[in-house]
């Protein structure tokens, strides 16, 4: 595990609200040199703190028209069963987020369709038709809101 002390927890902060912030504008709200903000930033990724960037893209324009949650229940809960469905629902298109939870559901799977048939069809074909599956729960997401940034608890908060 990488240590992390208040620059880094700086960083972190501002690419979280803008990952595509150019260096020199970091660097100056963070309070460091450009060259050492270049060399924290590239110690964070090479360290795996930071683990990629991305793009929100809006989903009707892609045609996504819906989304859902569906709660999986499995008939047998052996460290092969969990692994085996795992990477095969995380490997349906359709699927955009693979929650293994504890409780009476095993998994919650974000999904993204363009239409309740496909929705249908997805969670039949994907999801039902398979043995280790004893129990599916669609709940359909009418409007969703995720915050821009993690929570950064310093260690001195922890």
């Amino acid at each position: 595990m990488a240590r992390l002390d208040r620059t880094d927890f700086r960083i972190l902060r501002e690419m979280q609200k803008n990952a595509r912030i150019q260096n020199k504008t970091l660097a100056r709200r963070v309070g460091i040199a450009e060259s050492t903000c270049l060399e924290r930033v590239r110690s964070l990724r090479d360290d795996g703190v930071l683990t990629g960037y991305s793009a929100e893209v809006d989903p009707a324009a892609v045609g996504i028209h819906v989304q859902a949650m569906i709660a999986v229940q499995l008939e047998r809960h052996s460290r092969e069963t969990v692994e085996r469905v795992r990477a095969r629902v995380f490997d349906r298109p359709e699927v955009v987020a693979v929650y293994h939870v504890g409780g009476r559901t095993d998994f919650l799977l974000h999904v993204a369709v363009r239409s309740s048939d496909h929705l249908r069809d997805v969670i039949l074909s994907a999801f039902t038709s398979h043995d280790e599956v004893a129990q599916v729960e669609t709940s359909l997401i009418f409007d969703y809101h995720r915050a821009e940034t993690w929570p950064i608890y310093p260690p001195e908060a922890r």
